[in-house]
């Protein structure tokens, strides 16, 4: 897993691309897997704290796209 991006830094056009196909994905399990795995962005983010826009986390072939502060973290699977 790698932060490829946010939909802060790309294009419309690439946020489309990005999000084509995203299907909703438990918050509870994207976090735990966020933590095992990149914890640097765990605790830069303080995922430890409620997220008011944790219903709107989204997986599609490539991505977990984790939403936070009303932005959009395209996580590369690998």
């Amino acid at each position: 897993m790698e932060l490829e991006c946010t939909c802060m830094t790309i294009s419309a056009d690439e946020w489309a691309q990005k999000m084509k196909d995203a299907r909703p994905i438990s918050y509870k399990w994207l976090v735990g897997k966020i933590r095992k795995n990149m914890p640097e962005l765990y605790d830069a983010l303080a995922l430890q704290f409620p997220n008011p826009y944790d219903q709107n986390c989204a997986v599609n072939r490539d991505y977990y796209i984790l939403v936070h502060s009303a932005i959009e973290y395209f996580i590369r699977k690998h």
